[in-house]
């Protein structure tokens, strides 16, 4: 198959990877839509004290579109797990560089998430670190308010400020300044906090 129809919505991401690998940019951009929510999710649990967490964001979004063009149907691995993979990869690259000087705000970012584990990662340390994960968030699900607790779960799952404000039936502006008291909390938490 060669052509892309857009009103098709059955292709499978394996499909679309193929897709793109011949030149299609409207199966690359289909995909890309269809893992926008992952970008954010995995983009999401890192705070930047001083900067903008659309960076890191965009740095997932760069790890998406590499796992697009780099994924090789029939390995053991779904193109689910291998984008995962890609974005957080790519998302503690950008944090590793951003730690020179020059990129300071990027210093401090507060990952609520265990280490990340390369792919090469056994079952047993998976699990692991997943249960560190779950216990580091019930401890500092302990500290916030219920509306604190429930934008955090909101803004953790990739919803928008916008998203989440309709949820909880607050305004934007609300759904902010309860994410910079979350904020101010982890990073009080990990003694983190940039002295300004």
């Amino acid at each position: 198959m060669s052509t892309f129809d857009s009103q098709r919505c059955e292709y499978s991401d394996e499909e679309l990877c193929r897709l793109t690998a011949s030149g299609n940019r409207d199966a690359e951009e289909a995909l890309v839509k269809r893992y926008l929510r992952m970008v954010r999710m995995c983009a999401r649990p890192y705070f930047l004290a001083g900067g903008d967490s659309e960076d890191l964001i965009q740095e997932a979004t760069f790890g998406l579109l590499k796992a697009i063009r780099e994924f090789e149907p029939g390995h053991d691995a779904t193109f689910k797990t291998f984008a995962e993979v890609c974005i957080r990869n790519r998302i503690r690259s950008a944090v590793a560089t951003a730690s020179r000087s020059k990129h300071a705000p990027l210093n401090n970012s507060i990952p609520f998430e265990s280490p990340m584990l390369g792919s090469g990662a056994s079952p047993e340390e998976l699990y692991i670190s997943r249960e560190e994960e779950a216990e580091r968030l019930t401890m500092l699900a302990q500290k916030l308010s219920p509306l604190e607790r429930s934008i955090m779960a909101l803004f953790l799952h990739g919803l928008s400020y916008r998203e989440i404000s309709e949820q909880v039936g607050r305004p934007a502006k609300s759904v902010d300044n309860a994410i910079q008291r979350i904020r101010r909390k982890v990073a009080g938490d990990l003694g983190v906090i940039s002295e300004s």
